[in-house]
């Protein structure tokens, strides 16, 4: 059975009702709302109808119905056919500020206290390419790896050796790291370059290999996802959400994202997508169990150089769509001209 457009009429009015009482929605509500001119008894058939689709339930014995993901996927889907603009006569959301850490904590509460839902933002990923190394002394088993890899991005690294390297040989070390690494990335590198890396460093091959480990933790380290968070509280907000478990879960993750590695894990995946148009997820399309019973909706921003990130608004599946991804479509642009036009 398809949705005609008396069906997609009341599917609709169904959903943007719950969307703004969180109650059960019957047939007398949706005769006053549609413009069909139809009695409460042809509507509760469609209703019935919706039902046997699986766009709708009716959680209660006598109750009205509620969306399912389903019905809400519909009408998301409809909603973002009809393409939401930005506010353009919107004041700026943002201040200016010097470090990228200050501004993206400052997006996430601004986020979370305009939508009064939970908010997210990701540290801009790179591709990891390696850029420079350079290697210097420290003391006589201690040297400095500095590697700047894709975004500029510069990470220190002490390393241990059991040999005294002198500034001549720390400058063939330089040579051969760089002439070897400097435009590799992660995936670049294997163990048949490994292997011709440590025949051209002849007896200094096992020293290679330490500084060699020391330089890929460092690297590693770079590609961690740093993920701000903010509003995690707004969750209790909504009766649907504080006696679930899987939301409890959740309202704990944001509260201590750093210790969640699934959750971050599952983040990562959605920074690394192609798409940077605005996602939207719905219960059961989540795979991280701790969304099962919220909506996420992600948009991602550009850096100049390449890297990507992601801000993302998690809340009931009765979310305001409309307002969040106007919301979303307002703080990337300011992003986009505060990054790409920094003066």
């Amino acid at each position: 059975m398809e949705l005609d457009e008396r069906k997609v009429k009341i599917l609709k009015a169904i959903v943007s009702t719950y969307l703004e009482t969180g109650e059960p929605v019957g047939s007398r509500t949706i005769s006053k709302f549609t413009d069909l001119n139809l009695s409460s008894a042809t509507i509760r058939n469609e209703m019935s109808d919706l039902e046997d689709m699986g766009y709708i339930c009716q959680p209660h014995t006598s109750a009205g119905r509620i969306p399912t993901d389903m019905g809400y996927r519909f009408y998301v889907d409809s909603l973002m056919g009809e393409k939401i603009e930005a506010e353009e006569e919107r004041g700026n959301l943002l201040q200016r500020v010097d470090k990228m850490e200050k501004m993206l904590k400052q997006v996430a509460k601004v986020l979370a206290v305009n939508t009064n839902y939970a908010t997210l933002v990701t540290m801009p990923q790179y591709n990891n390419t390696v850029k420079f190394i350079q290697l210097s002394h420290v003391d006589d088993e201690t040297l400095l790896a500095v590697i700047m890899v894709e975004g500029n991005i510069v990470k220190n690294k002490l390393i241990k050796t059991t040999y005294n390297l002198k500034n001549d040989e720390i400058l063939k070390f330089n040579i051969l790291l760089n002439t070897f690494l400097q435009g590799a990335s992660l995936e670049d590198i294997n163990l048949e370059l490994i292997s011709t890396m440590k025949t051209q460093a002849g007896e200094y091959a096992e020293i290679l290999e330490t500084i060699f480990q020391g330089i890929m933790e460092a690297i590693h380290e770079a590609d961690d996802l740093k993920v701000y968070t903010s509003g995690a509280t707004n969750m209790l907000k909504y009766p649907e959400l504080i006696n679930s478990e899987s939301a409890e879960k959740l309202l704990g993750t944001l509260e201590d994202i750093e210790d969640k590695e699934e959750f971050i894990k599952y983040m990562e995946e959605v920074v690394q997508k192609e798409n940077s148009d605005i996602q939207i997820l719905i219960g059961q399309e989540n795979r991280s169990e701790d969304l099962k019973d919220c909506a996420l909706v992600t948009a991602t921003y550009q850096m100049p150089e390449g890297g990507k990130g992601t801000i993302g608004i998690i809340g009931p599946k009765r979310m305001d769509y409309k307002k969040v991804v106007t919301m979303l479509k307002n703080l990337t642009g300011e992003l986009d001209e505060i990054f790409n036009n920094n003066e």
